[in-house]
């Protein structure tokens, strides 16, 4: 059976990862904060080494992208230093590490999907702490996958979709960005890969270690993800909202400047192994089921 230490389990993401490791058969061991300090380097060493696990699955992060350009310290810190931490302990296990990245590394001017092998140049202080962070799991380990996603979203935690059902029962209007492009990820679909590919290490198959990107298949924009967040919604729950209104970043100013294109191409984790995630309506559609049914049908 293979022991996989969960670092930042109370998360959407590693929440899910928690959850469908045990349902697999995986013997999952959690760790989050107020327990485990990742930014602690001998905390962080001492339990990946007493651990006995066979991997690591680093799903934390400083997330607050506009709290960070006034707070760097804390987010280079969980972003940067965090995963070097891991990433030296796993070396000094000798296990690899899977460590979750962000589209936020790119600086959103490309024309067309980014790929692994563009630039990295990331505009604010999130995007430069997970990409540092990037960096030291590639200087310290070698059995390493790193994960790029973007627009992540789960039936666990706060997200976009959570925050417009929330809005969508107070107001009639709504106002969201219609120029910024990216890739809704739903929690559910990535775990469940992340489990996929941990399989296949404990196989002892051949590993093609480095940087991917995996995220919802197809692309939209804010105001696409909404508009479509209510019109599967409104089959389960009646809501005040009345109308979806786009706007223009400009119209929306934030502490953080966002990435106008964040659409990442997938097409290296699929041929590598054999992995991507369904069309982002199709995974927003089994995510509000999930939410319905799991959520809202319990309270």
């Amino acid at each position: 059976m293979m022991k996989i230490l969960v670092i930042g389990s109370n998360g959407q993401l590693g929440w899910e990862v928690c959850r469908q490791g045990i349902e697999r058969g995986f013997l999952i061991i959690p760790l989050d904060v107020p327990e485990f300090d990742i930014t602690n380097r001998p905390a962080a060493e001492n339990a990946v080494l007493k651990s006995e696990a066979d991997l690591v699955v680093n799903c934390s992060a400083y997330t607050a992208v506009d709290k960070a350009e006034a707070e760097q310290e804390p987010a280079f810190s969980v972003n940067k230093d965090g995963p070097s931490h891991l990433a030296i302990a796993c070396n000094k296990k000798g296990i690899p590490l899977i460590h979750i990245s962000t589209d936020y590394v790119f600086d959103g001017c490309k024309e067309g999907r980014y790929c692994e092998t563009d630039r990295v140049s990331p505009i604010g202080v999130y995007g430069k702490s997970k990409a540092d962070g990037e960096e030291k799991v590639r200087l310290n380990l070698k059995e390493h996958i790193i994960i790029r996603t973007s627009w992540l979203y789960g039936v666990h935690g706060n997200n976009f979709v959570k925050t417009m059902l929330n809005l969508g029962r107070e107001r009639e209007e709504i106002r969201v960005v219609s120029d910024q492009h990216g890739c809704p990820t739903f929690a559910g679909d990535l775990a469940g890969d992340i489990l996929d590919i941990a399989s296949r290490i404990n196989s002892g198959q051949k590993e093609s270690w480095g940087t991917y990107h995996y995220c919802g298949g197809g692309s939209t924009t804010w105001f696409g993800f909404a508009s479509k967040i209510f019109e599967i919604a409104t089959g389960y729950e009646t809501f005040k909202i009345k109308r979806v209104i786009p706007i223009k970043t400009s119209e929306y100013p934030t502490a953080a400047t966002r990435p106008a294109n964040s659409v990442m191409d997938c097409s290296l984790m699929f041929r590598e192994f054999n992995i991507a995630a369904p069309s982002w309506e199709q995974s927003l559609d089994n995510m509000l089921g999930r939410y319905y049914s799991e959520i809202v049908n319990r309270s």
